[in-house]
């Protein structure tokens, strides 16, 4: 029997390369975003459902969700995958910049997998894999309330494995280094504001090394693979790296602040 996988944020980067892998692999693909009707011809191909679904937006989940179980007659994988980068000096941010960032990489994944988890844990199978990043173990500078949502997502997976492992479910955490999507322009919200500049020259230094490491970063297909080996392994391993092995490693070897001294004096050269 044909399996499927439900995609959040399946429009560019990670998550249509992620539909598309799993397209070429056979799969049943619903493919969600905010405007399917702005995804491309490739969302229009057989055995693929192109949805439109907002993270914060409660009755979309359901909606979409109702509309790929009905369609597909049932739902195998969910990939959380929809998310962006807030990045910039703390001080700089406003209460709603904070809460938009926690609302969509946080409480939406929240509200995606809960609205899911019935429909797993009555078939007692399914697997579910959260995008976080390396980012949510380490942190790098100027990234701190993106970094406090993907830590934030770690801790939910992993306490959620205690919960789900009697009814079958596999939780899977995907754990991206640099990749080059629009991350680093289009999907990146910048901190800022009028009259603050102590941060400016810390601020050119670390963006100057962070874009150039976005930019000479391998395509989104690496995390794409990674997710399906997490998908297909039928391991109950938790934590996928994908072109961030060597630095998890690091970060696990080292004490706290000599891993710290190594970020300065490469993001801040």
């Amino acid at each position: 029997m044909t399996k499927t996988v439900f995609i959040t944020g399946a429009s560019s980067g990670i998550g249509r390369s992620t539909a598309r892998l799993f397209q070429e692999r056979g799969w049943n693909v619903a493919a969600s975003m905010r405007s399917p009707d702005q995804a491309g011809d490739w969302i229009k191909q057989d055995r693929t459902l192109g949805l439109r679904l907002d993270v914060t937006d409660g009755e979309s989940i359901g909606v979409a969700m109702d509309r790929a179980v009905t369609h597909f007659g049932a739902v195998d994988v969910l990939v959380n995958n929809a998310g962006y980068g807030t990045v910039g000096p703390f001080e700089a941010s406003t209460p709603e910049q904070v809460e938009r960032q926690i609302a969509t990489n946080v409480t939406g994944l929240m509200n995606v997998t809960r609205a899911f988890l019935p429909h797993f844990r009555e078939r007692r199978r399914g697997v579910i894999v959260n995008v976080a990043s390396m980012g949510g173990r380490i942190t790098f500078p100027l990234y701190s309330v993106y970094h406090a949502t993907k830590w934030a997502v770690e801790g939910f997976s992993e306490a959620l494995v205690y919960e789900l492992e009697p009814f079958g479910i596999r939780v899977k955490i995907i754990e991206p280094g640099a990749i080059k999507t629009d991350f680093y322009d289009r999907s990146l919200e910048v901190l800022t504001r009028p009259g603050l500049t102590a941060y400016d020259g810390f601020v050119a230094r670390a963006m100057r090394t962070m874009q150039k490491a976005g930019a000479d970063a391998p395509g989104p297909e690496i995390v794409a693979r990674t997710i399906y080996r997490a998908v297909t392994d039928g391991r109950h391993r938790l934590r996928y790296p994908a072109n961030s092995a060597s630095i998890l490693l690091l970060r696990r070897l080292l004490p706290t602040g000599v891993f710290m001294g190594l970020v300065k004096r490469l993001v801040l050269k």
